[in-house]
């Protein structure tokens, strides 16, 4: 399934800083940047359980913020997009 992931992290502080790193980090294991807090990560059920509760861990509840946008699993027919960066379909077949 297609999930799409937001965060926004405080970063006034050193601290926060690092915690911003931390979870755009982890979200680049799962998925692909496209744009600077929002990943499309392609995810069965127990990915996005496991990375729900990766950045769950990572985050200050009282200062940061993540979102989770199920799309399902016909979600890339759901994205439209214009301008710089296109994206790539996870799924299609790899040319080397």
């Amino acid at each position: 399934m297609l999930v799409l992931i937001t965060y926004d992290v405080n970063t006034e502080t050193a601290e926060g800083r690092r915690r911003l790193r931390k979870v755009a980090k982890t979200c680049q294991n799962y998925g692909l940047r496209v744009q600077n807090s929002v990943f499309e990560c392609e995810l069965d059920s127990a990915q996005l359980l496991m990375l729900k509760d990766k950045l769950c861990r990572l985050i200050d509840a009282e200062k940061d913020s993540l979102r989770f946008y199920n799309l399902g699993s016909g979600g890339r027919g759901k994205v439209e997009h214009f301008g710089a960066k296109a994206s790539f379909d996870v799924n299609a077949p790899l040319i080397i």
